[in-house]
Order: C-alpha cells, then structure tokens, then sequence
C-alpha cells in the first residue's frame, strides 16, 4: 500500500473514532449536548456571553440586539441556551438578555442550595448592570415566570411589562408528578404530561439522563422551605405591572386552569394560549411562541387603573 494511502487510512480511522466518541459522548449526555447546541446557537446569532459578579458568585448571560430591553428567565433546571430559537427574532428589534439564573447553567454557586430568593437576587443584580435607569420587560417560563413575578413585586419601577409563559407565582395543583424523578418509568409519566401528545416521544437515553441530572443538578437543590415562603397566593394582586400570561395549553402539570387563575387576580392581564404546545414552548412550539411574544410586546397592556401603556406619558 502506497505511504499517501497508509496515511490516508490512519487519518480516517482517527476521524471515525472520534466520531464516534462524539455519539457515545451525546448518546450518554443528551442534555448537556442540548444545552450546548443552543448556547452555541445564540453565539452564532450574535449574541455575546457575558458574566458579573452576582450575590451568589458569578452570573454569566446572553446579550444581544439593541432597543428596548427584554430580560428572558428560563425555568428550574434549564439555561440560556433553550431561547436560542426565539431570541434572534426578539433581537432583530430589541435588546435582549437572556441569563443562566443562580445555580443554573454556568452561573454561580456551583454545589449548594438554590434558594428562590437568590434567583431573584440575581436577576435584579444583572437589571442594575445592564439597565439601571430604564424599566425592563421580564419574560419568565415556568419557574422564571416566578421569578419575574417577585421582582415586579419587590421593585415595580425596574418593570414595565410581565411575560409569563406557563409558569407563576401561585401554587399548583398535585397531578402525581415528580420533577426529580428516580427511574425511567417517573421520568416518562412527567415528560409527556409537560409536551403535547403529538409531540415526538423522548428516547429511553433521554429519560435515563433526565434521572441521572435529577439526582444531582439543579432540581435535586432546589430550596423547597424558601421557594414555599415565596409563594404569592393571595398576594399576587400586589403585582402592579400589566402582564401578558401566553400559555401551552398541551401542559398538564400546570394546566389552563392555573393560567386562568392568573390572570384572574393579575390586577391588569390577558391571557394568549398556545394550541398543541406543552410546559416550555420555546423548545416544542418556538416559532408560536415568538408571534404571540412579538404581539403582546407591540401591544402592550395599560398600567393597572389607568388607560396608559407601561412607557408612555400620562
């Protein structure tokens, strides 16, 4: 065999080892590829990776486009990356910042308890970074939706508009569901009641590593007595932000129920529902999602008692 054809072969068995590697290594990490995928997506979109020092130790977030800011929080166990198929369509005429919450992600601390109270430590760190002086649009799924609510209560002047995309500050219901599942057959049951039935069924691969990140990963140091101290019913009329409430009407963990509660005790909001899409419409459903986000934030609510849009002059 001639030494260029020699040379040729060990090169390609170099490359399908590695290849394969790279399957071995996505087919036991399909969350953390995942994850990957979207924040090197954000990346190629344009945005910039940017970290400060937060309460907790260092928060690092997304930011790009220019204009208005809008502040996207994902939910528990997530990160940044899941925007990474609405943002560049947020961005074409808007600021955004999309940030790993405390203990998420690549944001601090990194072993730990994650308390709730953190998390919105956190975001209120990086709106005194990046907006000090303009009130900002806060777009929360899920427990970000929570989030974004008790910022709006704490410090109403940092927040002009509320997103709360199928998540709140209220309790749910007990549906037989665990978020920290132990074995395949737990995390199946919760997976499909969180998508649309259409919906492609996850693989067996995934829901093992659903298992093993429950056992170690942000939803296994989730502070539950903190997050319970931080529930807002009866409370939630305190919120004096409008809020638009834009849900998957698929979730059957927090159901169209819990949505229509919200809006309910909101003082000023109007609920958007999302036919055939789950708990975390920026992954199942992203192109739904951004119209109905384009919409409510072109349209904007009145200001809780008057007849004024969040921005504009009395």
């Amino acid at each position: 065999m001639p030494r260029a054809a020699r040379i040729l072969l060990v090169l390609g068995g170099a490359v399908l080892v590695a290849l394969l590697a790279v399957g071995l290594w996505f087919h036991r990490n399909p969350l953390a590829a995942f994850a990957s995928l979207g924040r090197r997506a954000l990346r190629k979109d344009g945005f910039v990776e940017k970290t400060l020092a937060g309460p907790s130790g260092t928060l690092t977030y997304f930011a790009g486009g220019a204009g208005a800011t809008v502040v996207i929080l994902h939910g528990a166990g997530d990160q940044a990356g899941s925007f990474s198929r609405i943002a560049p369509g947020l961005a074409a005429r808007r600021r955004v910042l999309i940030p790993d919450l405390p203990g998420h992600g690549e944001s601090g601390p990194a072993s730990g308890p994650i308390r709730l109270t953190a998390v919105v430590e956190g975001v209120e760190t990086l709106l005194a970074k990046e907006s000090p002086s303009d009130p900002v649009v806060l777009v929360g799924n899920s427990m970000g939706a929570w989030a974004a609510c008790l910022v709006a209560r704490r410090s109403p002047g940092r927040v002009s508009h509320l997103v709360l995309v199928n998540g709140g500050p209220l309790r749910g219901e007990d549906r037989g569901l665990t978020l920290t599942p132990k074995n395949r057959e737990e995390a199946r049951k919760t997976v499909e009641a969180l998508r649309d039935p259409a919906s492609p069924r996850i693989p067996d691969f995934v829901l093992d590593d659903i298992v093993r990140q429950a056992a170690r990963g942000p939803l296994a140091r989730l502070d539950l007595p903190d997050m319970e101290a931080n529930l807002l019913d009866g409370k939630i009329r305190e919120i004096y932000v409008p809020a638009d409430v834009i849900w998957g009407v698929s979730d059957r963990l927090l159901t169209l129920d819990y949505a229509k509660k919200l809006v309910a005790e909101l003082p000023a909001a109007r609920l958007t529902t999302l036919p055939a899409c789950g708990h975390a419409p920026q992954v199942e459903c992203p192109g739904e999602l951004l119209a109905a986000l384009n919409k409510a934030l072109d349209t904007p609510l009145p200001v809780p008692g008057t007849s004024v849009p969040p921005g504009a002059k009395p």
